[in-house]
Formats: structure tokens, C-alpha cells, sequence
């Protein structure tokens, strides 16, 4: 599925792999970034309604462990999207 591309360079839709239980609700479990790269998520940490001020857009944001470091995830209506790092 391609997805539409916005002029925001920070804003990279990412693919996400998800448990979704019985009685209800989903945990994301690891996603793929833009690379290719899957990426397995450790622990899901904390789940708030939350703006990205860096790359725009307002939603769910997930805060996940994946490889010791803190990341934010966003499901935005149907979508989810991660800030891209700056290597400054």
C-alpha cells in the first residue's frame, strides 16, 4: 500500500506489528521502519492522546522501549508515524 507523502521530513509512516486481545485492546509488538528494518518493541511504557510538535499531528502516542532507548509512537486515526532523528 503506498502511502501519501506530506512535505514534512520528520514525519515517517512506519508499519506495525500488533497483539490484539479477546477481551479487547491491542499492544504494538514491533515495527518496520522506513529502511526496512524491523524493530522489536521491549515494553510499551506509557499510552496519552499527545501532539508531535516535531513532525505534526496529533493522536495516540505509544512511549515504547526498543533496544534500551525510549521511542514515541503515534497512531494518528488509521496511521502510525514515528519523528524522524536529526543527526545534528
Amino acid at each position: 500500500m503506498q502511502a501519501n507523502r506530506y512535505n514534512n521530513p520528520d514525519k515517517v509512516y512506519i508499519s506495525v506489528k500488533a497483539i490484539f486481545y479477546p477481551e479487547g485492546g491491542f499492544e504494538p509488538t514491533s515495527f518496520i521502519w522506513e529502511d526496512g528494518h524491523e524493530y522489536e518493541i521491549s515494553k510499551v511504557i506509557d499510552i496519552r492522546r499527545a501532539a508531535s510538535l516535531k513532525a505534526g499531528g496529533v493522536g495516540i502516542r505509544y512511549t515504547c522501549k526498543v533496544h534500551n532507548k525510549e521511542v514515541y509512537m503515534f497512531l494518528e486515526e488509521d496511521r502510525w508515524f514515528m519523528e524522524r532523528k536529526n543527526n545534528n
